[in-house]
C-alpha cells in the first residue's frame, strides 16, 4: 500500500495532499514548484526572460510544460495570488520533466503568476491558475489521515522489538502479555512463554503500533469537517453536478439550487458500495493470479526435468553414432539449451510480470479498504470516484490469456537416427506440434457476478476453469425464446462476453454455453435464467438523433436549434408486449406542431414525424390533433396542448394497435391498428417546443372517454 501514499513528484510520503481536478493527488509544496507559466503570459514577460520557441527555451522543453496550445484539455484551476513573479530567473526542471518556476527568495512566499498552468504529473493535463491559486483545490483529508496513520503504525512496530532476544539487533515483536507485561517476538514466545501451564491463562495482545490495535480507534476522536466557505457549518448534502460537499448555507444561498444534491449519507453508502463491489472483482483476480504464480513455478521445475531427460536421450543417440556424429552432437546440444533458456526466460519474464501486477492490485486493495474502513462521507466522496475507476481499470487489466502460460513444459524435438552415415551433417530436430492428443474442451463457467439484464437487454460472462490445458477455438452461446421453447444460436465466437438486445420485456430467458475446437464440441455449462425488465426505462438517443436537436437532463428533455421538424428516436425498440411513456411539455410558443409516436429505426429525422411510411405519429397544436402515417392525415380531434401538457403514449403490441392520451384524457380512438414489426419511441420538434421524457411507467388501467373525432 506504501506506493499509494506516495506523492509522484517527490517520491515520499503525501504532506498536505491535494486532489487535483483530473483527481490525482500531489503535495501542496510539490504543487507549488510543478506550476508553469503559459504561452499567453509568456507574452508579457520582460525582455530578459525567454520566450516560448526562442534559443534560450527550446519548444521540446517548452512543450513539457503543459502549454502546448492545446485549449480544449485545459481546467479551470487557480494562482495562489494575483501578482507576478516576485523575481524573473531561469526556469528549472521538477522531477517528471515540466519546467517550472523560479525559486522564490528566502523568506518569500511561493508565487505564480496569473497567467500559470499546473501539469498533473500522472496524466499530464494542464489547467491555467486564476487569483485563488492553489487554495482553490480541496485537500484529501482522508489520504492526509491515511498517511498519518501509516507513519504512526510504521514508526510504532519498529520501536516494538522482543524484551527476551539475545540477538543483535532484538526481533520485532510478535505479541504482548497482558499480565507479565513482556513484548515477545514468535520464537520467545514458543520458548518462553508456552500457552499452557500457569501461562495458559494468559491473554496475549498484538504488540503496540500493530495495525489491528492501531486502526481501532483511528479517527475516532477527529472533529467533524466543516465547510470551507461557511465555517462552522458541517457537511450535510453532497452536490452531484459538482461532485462536492456542500452545507446547508451553500444551498441556501442559491449556488447549487439547480443542482443534482442529494443526502451526504445516501451518496457515500452508494459509492462505498460500488467500490466493495469493484474491489471484489479485484480479489478475485488477485486470487487467481496467486494460483497462476504456483503453476508458473511448477512450470519452471518440469521444464528444469524435461530439458535434463532431453540432453540425456541426446548424448545416448549421439555417443552411439560414429565419430562424425561428434560435431553435429555439440550443435545439437545447442539447440536443446536454447529452447530450454527461452523457455525459462518467457516463464521468468512472465512471472515477474504477473508478481507486478499482483503487487500493484494488492497494494491499491489494501489502500482502498483503508479508505472504506474511514468515517468521514464528505472525504470519501472526493476520491471514491477515482478509485472506483481505477479499481475497475485494475480488474480490466488481467485480460483475457493474461493468466495462461506462454509456453509449454514440453520439449517437442525428437532425434531421427536412422539415416545414413553420409546424411549425418544433415541431421535436425523434428517439431512435433501435438504429441498430447487434443480433447474437447471442458465445461465452460458462467461469472454470474458479470452476468446482467438491463431493459430488453442481457449480457452473460463465461470463462474456462483454471490449470484447464485443452485448446478452445470458440465459444457458442444459446438463448431460448422467453417462453419456454427451444434454445437457438445467438453468438458463435472467440469473446467470454455476449450482450443480446432486442428481446421481449417481462420475460424469462435460459441461456447456456459451451465451448469448441478441433476435436468437437464440449458439454453445455450449467442454465442460467434472466429477467428482462417488467417496464421500459429509456432515453432519448442521441447518437441516431438528427444534428439539430438538443438533449440535456441525461438524455431525458429535448429541444431543437431550427425552425424545421426534426426527428429523435428512444434507446429503446419494442416487438412485444405492452408499453407506456409520457412526454411533459416544458416551453410551447407561436402555437408550433410538435409530432408524437413511434418510428422505425431509419425514419427520415429531417422532417415532421409520419410524413414517410417508417413512422406513425400524433400531431397537435394549442386547438387540435391529427393521426399521421405516409403522409396522410386522419381523424382530427378537439383538444390541444400548452405549456405543462402531458402526452400519453400507449403502446399495445399484443393488440396491435397505438394509442395517445392527452392530460390523461385519450385523444381520439385508437390512432393505428394492425401495425406489427420492431419500434422505437419517436418524437419531431422545432425550436418553440421542449419536451421532456417520463419512462417506466405502469400502463395506465383507468381511461376517460375519448374525445369524439371531428371529420
Amino acid at each position: 500500500m506504501e506506493e499509494e501514499l506516495k506523492c509522484p513528484v517527490c517520491g515520499s510520503l503525501f504532506r498536505e495532499p491535494i486532489i487535483l481536478p483530473c483527481s490525482h493527488n500531489v503535495c501542496l509544496p510539490c504543487a507549488r514548484t510543478i506550476a508553469v507559466q503559459t504561452p499567453e503570459s509568456e507574452q508579457h514577460l520582460p525582455p530578459g526572460l525567454p520566450q516560448r520557441g526562442s534559443a534560450a527555451c527550446p519548444d521540446s522543453e517548452c512543450a513539457a510544460g503543459g502549454g502546448g496550445g492545446d485549449h480544449a484539455d485545459k481546467l479551470s484551476l487557480h494562482s495562489e495570488t494575483d501578482s507576478g513573479y516576485g523575481s524573473y530567473a531561469p526556469s528549472l526542471k521538477s522531477p517528471n520533466g515540466v519546467r517550472v518556476l523560479p525559486l522564490a527568495p528566502p523568506g518569500a512566499a511561493p508565487r505564480a503568476p496569473a497567467g500559470s498552468s499546473l501539469t498533473c504529473p500522472q496524466c499530464h493535463r494542464s489547467a491555467s491558475l486564476d487569483q485563488r491559486g492553489l487554495r482553490g483545490f480541496q485537500r484529501n483529508r482522508l489520504l492526509e489521515t491515511i498517511v498519518q496513520r501509516y507513519r504512526q503504525g510504521r514508526a510504532a512496530a519498529a520501536a516494538a522489538k522482543c524484551q527476551l532476544c539475545d540477538r543483535s539487533p532484538a526481533e520485532p515483536a510478535a505479541v504482548l502479555c497482558e499480565q507479565c507485561e513482556v513484548l515477545y517476538c514468535a520464537s520467545c514466545q514458543l520458548r518462553c512463554h508456552p500457552a499452557r501451564g500457569p501461562f495458559a491463562k494468559h491473554r496475549l495482545l498484538p504488540p503496540p503500533g500493530a495495525p489491528a490495535a492501531e486502526g481501532k480507534g483511528a479517527g475516532g476522536g477527529r472533529r467533524a469537517p466543516t465547510c470551507a466557505e461557511h465555517d462552522p457549518e458541517s457537511y450535510s448534502m453532497y452536490c452531484g453536478s459538482c461532485r462536492t460537499p456542500v452545507c446547508c448555507r451553500c444551498l441556501e444561498e442559491g449556488k447549487h439550487s439547480q443542482h443534482d444534491v442529494k443526502a451526504l449519507g445516501a451518496v457515500w453508502k452508494q459509492h462505498k458500495a460500488q467500490l466493495s463491489q469493484a474491489l471484489n472483482g479485484v480479489s478475485d483476480k488477485a486470487k487467481e493470479a496467486k494460483e497462476f504464480l504456483v503453476q508458473l513455478k511448477n512450470l519452471l521445475q518440469q521444464i528444469q526435468e524435461n530439458g535434463l531427460d532431453y540432453e540425456a536421450c541426446l548424448v545416448a543417440q549421439c555417443d552411439a553414432l560414429v565419430d562424425a556424429l561428434t560435431r553435429q552432437k555439440a550443435k545439437l546440444l545447442t539447440k536443446v539449451t536454447k529452447e530450454r533458456e527461452h523457455k525459462l526466460k518467457v516463464v521468468w519474464d512472465q512471472i515477474n510480470h504477473c508478481t507486478l501486477k499482483l503487487r500493484q492490485s494488492t497494494g491499491l486493495m489494501e489502500y482502498c479498504l483503508e479508505v472504506i474502513k474511514e468515517n468521514d462521507p464528505s472525504g470519501f466522496l472526493q476520491i471514491s470516484d477515482a478509485l472506483i475507476k481505477r479499481v475497475q481499470v485494475s480488474q480490466e487489466q488481467w485480460v483475457k490469456g493474461a493468466l495462461e502460460p506462454k509456453v509449454s513444459a514440453e520439449f517437442d524435438l525428437t532425434l531421427d537416427s536412422e539415416p545414413l552415415l553420409q546424411s549425418i551433417h544433415q541431421l535436425d530436430f523434428i517439431q512435433m506440434k501435438c504429441r498430447v492428443p487434443v480433447t474437447v474442451p471442458p465445461v465452460p463457467l458462467l461469472q454470474l457476478e458479470k452476468c446482467c439484464t438491463r431493459n430488453n437487454s442481457v449480457t452473460l460472462a463465461w470463462r474456462m476453469p483454471p490449470l484447464s490445458h485443452n485448446p478452445v477455438e470458440g465459444y457458442i452461446l444459446e438463448l431460448d425464446d422467453g417462453d419456454g421453447g427451444q434454445f437457438r444460436e445467438v453468438y458463435v465466437g472467440k469473446e467470454t462476453l455476449c450482450t443480446i438486445d432486442g428481446l421481449h420485456f417481462n420475460s424469462t430467458y435460459n441461456a447456456r454455453v459451451k465451448a469448441f475446437n478441433s476435436s468437437g464440441v464440449g458439454p453445455y455449462s450449467k442454465t442460467v435464467i434472466l429477467q428482462t425488465s417488467d417496464v421500459a426505462w429509456f432515453t432519448f438517443d442521441p447518437s441516431s438523433a438528427h444534428r439539430d436537436i438538443v438533449l440535456s437532463n441525461d438524455n431525458q428533455t429535448a429541444t431543437c436549434n431550427s425552425y424545421d421538424d426534426r426527428v429523435v428516436l428512444g434507446t429503446a425498440a419494442f416487438s412485444k408486449g405492452v408499453h407506456y411513456w409520457e412526454l411533459h411539455v416544458d416551453r410551447y410558443d407561436n402555437h408550433p406542431d410538435p409530432a408524437f409516436g413511434i418510428a422505425r429505426i431509419n425514419v427520415v429525422k429531417d422532417m415532421m414525424l409520419g410524413k414517410d411510411d417508417k413512422a406513425w405519429a400524433m400531431y397537435v397544436d394549442n386547438n387540435r390533433s391529427w393521426f399521421m402515417h405516409c403522409n396522410s392525415h386522419t381523424n382530427r380531434t378537439e383538444g390541444g396542448v400548452s405549456k405543462g401538457a402531458t402526452v400519453g403514449v400507449l403502446l399495445d403490441l399484443n393488440k396491435h394497435n397505438l394509442t395517445f392520451y392527452i392530460n390523461g384524457q385519450q385523444q381520439g380512438p385508437p390512432a393505428f391498428e394492425n401495425i406489427e414489426g420492431v419500434f422505437m419511441p419517436a418524437l419531431s420538434l422545432n425550436r418553440n417546443v421542449q419536451v421532456t421524457l417520463h419512462t417506466g411507467l405502469e400502463v395506465p388501467q383507468c381511461v376517460k372517454q375519448p374525445k369524439l373525432p371531428n371529420n
